[in-house]
């Protein structure tokens, strides 16, 4: 993997780390029956122990880089080979004493550890060499000590099956690794696309809930186009909106508390002539987003009035209950049949109330009959 970028946190360096511990706890568990063959062979004979120093010092060198940078460095993986593989047990043989198959186990063991880590440390040939040279110098080395065909048939055996079984297990979580990090991936793409798609929403929303809004209204001849209040709201929606085209994607702006928030909608609805009545009881500090749902929310709803119900007039309570709060917004005006097109698709209720409310962690119920004017009732919590 030498010279291959990983990225930080990813599925295929998950997979490597995971290697670079299975193969450690796998050289250490051989070093630690080593250390207790040395201790019962070595007779006071210094040779073995400095073999182990050396086998040790081989570990080091190629599990500490491994465990701090991500992956095996590929000298360090080759120098262990031809030490600890190769060198170790002809080392053994000719400079310890161990000369017999009991006395030269220890160093035959830790042939295991070195073929499995040659096979998830090397390239595929480059291993398969390393692994048939560990293997051939272990049937020299038991053949020297006089070992049966069975001994040197078992442990050639184990050379061979810990690298095929590092090998695959470095396959698998490899190939695990990489699945998950495409599934991140598009996970990525998709959460990208939703928040395009809510981006858009919400100037959808900015735009039919108050430039749409005052232009219908005027088209409608409801109001005078140039009395001073209409042209007031103009001007503010125009700034507003050329600040929401300025804004970059991480600024925010100052969100007010409750109270301003809905004198706001309000004074925002009797700039289009609209008559409210409002009431505030104990209203609660609330988080800034639901602030923004709930006076956006209030906002369309006495847009609506002003532009369906019929009458001049509307009335507004907000009161708190703990936490949470209840906004009323009622008129009496002609009113509607549920199921009709105000509540069936129409934008204004169905995206900028209802979903609003639901995206904030409220919702909102709106009560309606032809003649009997319309109660729209936003809470939050749920």
């Amino acid at each position: 993997m030498e010279g291959h970028q990983v990225r930080i946190g990813s599925g295929l360096q998950r997979a490597q780390s995971f290697l670079v511990l299975a193969t450690l706890l796998y050289r250490t568990s051989h070093l630690v029956v080593g250390l207790t063959g040395v201790v019962r062979s070595a007779h006071g004979r210094p040779a073995s122990w400095l073999l182990m120093s050396a086998a040790v010092g081989c570990s080091v060198l190629a599990f500490a880089p491994a465990r701090s940078g991500g992956w095996f460095r590929r000298p360090a993986v080759v120098a262990d080979v031809l030490v600890v593989g190769c060198a170790l047990p002809f080392a053994s043989y000719f400079w310890a004493g161990a000369q017999d198959t009991p006395a030269i186990g220890w160093a035959m063991l830790l042939g295991g550890s070195s073929s499995a880590l040659a096979a998830v440390g090397l390239g595929r040939w480059p291993a398969a060499g390393a692994i048939t040279l560990i293997a051939g110098t272990h049937v020299i080395g038991y053949r020297m000590t006089g070992a049966g065909a069975a001994v040197v048939v078992g442990h050639t055996n184990s050379v061979l099956s810990s690298a095929a079984i590092a090998w695959v297990l470095w396959w698998y979580v490899r190939r695990q690794g990489n699945l998950l990090d495409a599934a991140t991936e598009q996970a990525m793409a998709s959460e990208a696309e939703r928040v395009r798609y809510a981006e858009r929403m919400a100037h959808h929303r900015v735009l039919h809930d108050t430039v749409l809004a005052t232009l219908t209204t005027i088209a409608r001849g409801g109001v005078d186009a140039n009395s001073e209040r209409v042209r007031a709201r103009c001007s503010r929606e125009a700034a507003y909106l050329r600040r929401l085209i300025q804004r970059s994607d991480d600024e925010e702006g100052p969100v007010p508390g409750l109270g301003a928030a809905l004198e706001g909608a309000v004074r925002a609805a009797e700039d289009l002539e609209l008559k409210v009545t409002a009431q505030y009881h104990e209203l609660p500090v609330l988080p800034r987003e639901v602030v923004a749902a709930l006076a956006d929310a209030v906002g369309e709803a006495l847009n609506n009035v002003q532009r369906h119900a019929g009458t001049g007039h509307a009335f507004l309570t907000a009161a708190g209950h703990g936490d949470g709060v209840a906004v009323r917004i009622v008129d009496q005006g002609a009113g509607f049949a549920p199921g009709d097109g105000d509540t069936a698709g129409h934008l204004g209720l169905a995206q900028s109330v209802h979903a609003r409310m639901r995206e904030a962690g409220g919702r909102a119920e709106v009560d309606s009959a032809p003649g009997e004017g319309t109660v729209v009732e936003l809470r939050w919590p749920r």
